[in-house]
């Protein structure tokens, strides 16, 4: 499990779910200790191994029934209620579905209406991610709800940036889905992987990071700075916003944390983690997708204003 990267999959309960049970002395032993298909010559109370009771299974089935056994597939992770990648998939699919219809609503209403939306939206999707993040158990009716609160804050935010700078809301849809996807292609390829040392480096700049956000955020708040990204477009280095810089770097966050998700969602597979949990895997893709997103269209406005 990739530690240090989204808090969603380091949770106490998806991490215990990637832990493969440990292996039993006797794999045919009954694990409940009930008895079951008394052999004959064995003493009550005495429990068959797993030999035995398929021995005595086999004697009461025609060939027929056996025949038409021994032909069927073997079970695979869907047919045993673990979590597959096309779980995670639709799953997410469904999360990102949601997500885009939240936003068209506050695309398309009244302008006050819109702001009051986005600002519900921002909240409520907070608040729902804190709750989802900490539930013992994923609940895809609060993941969904999560996803249609946070396309009612992007609905607001690309209509707010893209009245002021036309164009960055299809350029930031374009570029998250770039980074996904060049993303995706280099962890599968096993190009990129979540190593010790750039989890390390990962958290110091989430850090670090985090603590710039809360600090340009209160300053914005308090008007101690009056530039609307704040910091970001205060400074400049060699003539080009601070912002940029940060930005870069955020993206780069951003990105990693998706190849920390996919180690993740490929570590519960591989464990053969229950199939709700493909639920935890989606909503822990549409965060950091949402995060992405944020971090590329303010980036493209802070150029465009720097025009």
């Amino acid at each position: 499990m990739a530690l240090g990267g989204n808090p969603i999959f380091n949770g106490k309960n998806f991490r215990g779910a990637t832990q493969a049970p440990p292996v039993p002395q006797n794999p045919y032993a009954n694990p409940y200790g009930q008895q079951f298909n008394q052999a004959p010559g064995r003493e009550p109370g005495q429990v068959m191994d797993g030999q035995a009771a398929w021995a005595a299974q086999q004697q009461n089935m025609t060939h027929e029934q056996l025949q038409q056994m021994y032909n069927q597939p073997a079970a695979g992770p869907a047919d045993t209620g673990r979590m597959t990648y096309d779980d995670v998939i639709m799953k997410t699919v469904m999360c990102l579905v949601v997500l885009v219809l939240g936003a068209a609503v506050t695309l398309f209403v009244a302008p006050a209406l819109a702001t009051m939306l986005m600002i519900v939206g921002a909240l409520g999707g907070f608040v729902l991610a804190l709750v989802n993040t900490f539930k013992k158990q994923p609940s895809p009716a609060l993941i969904l709800a999560y996803a249609g609160l946070e396309g009612l804050f992007l609905g607001g935010l690309t209509r707010v940036l893209d009245g002021m700078f036309p164009g960055v809301g299809l350029q930031a849809v374009i570029g998250t889905l770039a980074v996904f996807g060049v993303t995706l292609l280099l962890f599968k390829s096993g190009k990129v992987r979540a190593t010790p040392k750039l989890i390390r480096f990962f958290m110091i700049a989430t850090i670090g990071y985090a603590v710039f956000a809360v600090i340009n955020l209160v300053m914005m708040w308090t008007g101690a700075v009056q530039e609307p990204f704040g910091l970001r477009t205060s400074f400049e280095i060699a003539g080009i916003p601070l912002g940029v810089f940060i930005g870069i770097l955020a993206i780069g966050l951003a990105a990693f944390s998706l190849i920390m998700d996919f180690t993740s969602i490929e570590e519960g597979v591989r464990a053969g983690a229950p199939e709700r949990y493909s639920w935890t895997a989606a909503f822990g893709l549409t965060v950091t997708l949402v995060w992405l997103y944020v971090e590329i269209i303010r980036l493209l406005a802070i150029l465009r204003g720097d025009d």
